[in-house]
């Protein structure tokens, strides 16, 4: 039989334990539980790197299993924070997101990956999907954003600086909801939904553009088809509950959990289970169990 070499260190390792020839991780173990108290994260996960990289561990698995919780403290604060949502807990993303940090630390110290020092590799691929899915949403030029509503806003008639005034004060206060702008073809819909998305981007927020047809997509800054964006099932019609095929370790779970607004332009060409399918999974993406998962919702089209 075939004994790997990593394999043979451990037997070693922990037929020496077991005889009492070496140190266990006790000492370790407390050095940490010392630590936990500090209210700052970033210093106990900079205590566990150095402990794992320079210090040799019998068990670092065990050690991170203990203290990792403490070790996300303020990933999840700051999480909650952007999202508004005080519900949300730990969750693997958490976790991968306080690994980075981690190994990083531990390149600097010995130039050891986690991988080599007993621990699981963080996934930077996931990290950089989510961060790249979230910048995508917020690459705009403020300036130009700016300079777009100083010269458009004026241009609105009273009945559009009305629903402009409107769905600007229900998405500031994230009060969530669901409007329809009814308005025929050429009567300056995309004019105004154009604005709104401005207004928003403007402040530094999301707002997800959605729309029922490439061609459409084209017309509204950032715009992308629904069935593209939320993953929707193919077999709608026989799906009596469809949801979107969306993770919560996903990256577009991601931007759905923090945007202040969701466009859906000629929502009349949509199946109607497409809407269910968003208001489902917004439900559980934000565990909010308000329509739509307390998300402002804009629906677009003419009948």
């Amino acid at each position: 039989m075939y004994i790997t070499p990593m394999r043979l260190v451990e037997f070693i390792q922990e037929a020496g334990q077991r005889l009492q020839l070496l140190e266990n991780d006790d000492h370790w173990d407390q050095t940490l539980n010392d630590a936990i108290i500090s209210p700052y994260a970033h210093q106990i996960r900079t205590l566990f790197s150095l402990i794992i990289c320079t210090c040799f561990p019998l068990n670092p698995i065990d050690l991170w299993i203990k203290c990792k919780d403490y070790m996300c403290d303020d990933i999840l604060y700051q999480i909650r924070n952007r999202m508004g949502n005080l519900n949300i807990q730990i969750s693997k993303e958490i976790y991968n997101e306080a690994l980075i940090p981690i190994e990083d630390i531990c390149l600097i110290m010995s130039n050891k990956l986690l991988i080599q020092v007993g621990l699981t590799a963080p996934n930077r691929p996931m990290h950089d999907a989510f961060n790249k899915e979230v910048h995508r949403e917020k690459l705009y030029d403020l300036n130009t954003l700016k300079e777009l509503i100083q010269t458009n806003l004026p241009l609105l008639n009273e009945q559009k600086k009305y629903v402009f005034d409107t769905l600007m004060k229900v998405t500031n206060d994230e009060t969530g909801g669901i409007y329809f702008l009814d308005a025929l073809g050429g009567t300056g819909k995309t004019f105004l939904i154009s604005l709104i998305l401005a207004k928003l981007r403007s402040q530094n927020k999301i707002a997800l553009t959605l729309t029922s047809s490439g061609i459409a997509a084209t017309l509204l800054e950032g715009g992308r088809t629904a069935h593209s964006a939320l993953k929707l099932p193919l077999n709608m019609q026989s799906n009596k509950t469809p949801t979107c095929n969306i993770s919560k370790n996903s990256a577009m779970a991601k931007v759905l959990q923090q945007c202040q607004l969701i466009v859906w332009d000629e929502c009349t060409m949509a199946y109607k289970k497409s809407l269910e399918a968003l208001n489902k999974t917004l439900k559980d993406l934000r565990s909010n169990h308000n329509r739509f998962g307390g998300t402002m919702v804009l629906l677009a089209g003419d009948f």
